[in-house]
């Protein structure tokens, strides 16, 4: 008896401050694993909504570097995920390469487009980009972006106020040196005219990439970026992204790490994470559970819950999602499943 009054003041506690919760409507995976997948391995999906509905693109292949590795595509049609059709593969000359990181674009009363890498390996990899105008079931042909830029490298594009499409965009180097920076396109997402930021200042050293861009209004963005030496790190634009102030730790777990965020209608921000923390004396850490957090301000983040979480001694990873929000207000969600699957997860957030 004790418990349940427990139990019930606790609730009363929580809706009198107001306690946001979320709850989840679908969890499945996009491309059953018994359905016989055309790859061994696949990684770093990603999701935009169209005029069609839902759709959701990937890496799959070889193991991930493999230049069989190339770039698939699904909608969600009728409450069903279609066929995953193979919508781009990489080219060097006659050589096949590898494909990384696809990322989907909705221009606004305009094409779907693709933004992806190619290239043998992340450090020199070079980006390329494709539209389709019937909802995905054709593609123009690749693209290759101008010397030095990349587009979106893991995460959605953000459309300013200015009307600029600017692209969260890094770069790795030799000798694990990160760089963040940002590169501008027309709202078309085409690559005509582009330009990007100057690499972003990092005072401590904490080597960030694959940033996400949270929108605060009046011109000024946040970065939420995962980094080497452990937890995410953020840094802040006054001007619409043109230019950053430094690098900074937020203090937020995560094990260098893919992770998305969005800036929800009713003026909050949701964050899709790993909630674990870098091993020590490592670099990286174990990518489980993938985590939900929310915050009103960009800084204090409170956690929701855990979409999925791996057992203690189950090997693989729940990582590298991606975040959106459909017109109705429900958030979809994506991740990697142990890299045989894309899991795809359907939350409402109240």
């Amino acid at each position: 008896m004790r418990r349940i009054v427990q139990l019930l003041l606790l609730a009363v506690i929580a809706a009198a401050c107001g306690k946001k919760e979320a709850a989840v409507v679908t969890k499945e995976l996009i491309f059953p694993e018994e359905a016989g997948a055309p790859w061994s391995d696949c990684h770093a999906s990603t999701l935009a909504w169209t005029p069609e509905g839902l759709a959701a693109a990937w890496f799959g292949g070889g193991p991930e570097g493999s230049p069989n590795v190339k770039i698939w595509f699904s909608m969600l049609r009728d409450g069903q995920w279609t066929k995953p059709q193979m919508i781009a593969e990489g080219r060097d000359g006659e050589k096949t390469v590898a494909c990384w990181n696809p990322v989907l674009w909705q221009a606004p009363g305009g094409a779907l487009r693709l933004y992806y890498k190619a290239g043998p390996r992340v450090i020199g990899w070079w980006g390329e980009t494709k539209a389709s105008t019937d909802g995905g079931l054709t593609w123009s042909q690749a693209e290759r972006l101008p010397e030095g830029f990349i587009g979106p490298v893991k995460n959605k594009p953000f459309l300013s106020s200015n009307g600029t499409l600017v692209c969260p965009s890094s770069l790795e180097y030799p000798n694990e040196d990160w760089k963040l920076h940002f590169e501008f396109f027309p709202p078309s997402g085409e690559p005509e005219g582009i330009s990007k930021s100057a690499q972003l200042e990092d005072p401590q050293d904490l080597r960030a990439i694959q940033p996400s861009i949270l929108d605060h209004g009046r011109g000024r963005l946040q970065a939420l970026a995962r980094s080497r030496f452990g937890g995410l790190v953020t840094a802040w634009s006054e001007d619409n992204g043109k230019t950053w102030g430094p690098v900074e730790k937020t203090g937020v777990n995560n094990p260098n790490s893919g992770i998305d965020a969005v800036t929800l209608r009713d003026g909050r921000f949701l964050l899709v994470y790993n909630d674990t923390p870098v091993g020590e004396g490592r670099w990286t850490g174990r990518r489980s559970p993938v985590s939900v957090a929310v915050s009103k301000d960009g800084i204090r983040w409170e956690k929701l819950m855990d979409l999925d979480a791996l057992a203690e001694n189950e090997e693989g990873e729940l990582s590298y999602p991606a975040v959106i929000q459909a017109p109705d207000g429900l958030v979809h969600i994506s991740y990697t499943f142990s890299r045989r699957s894309i899991r795809h997860v359907v939350l409402k957030v109240e």
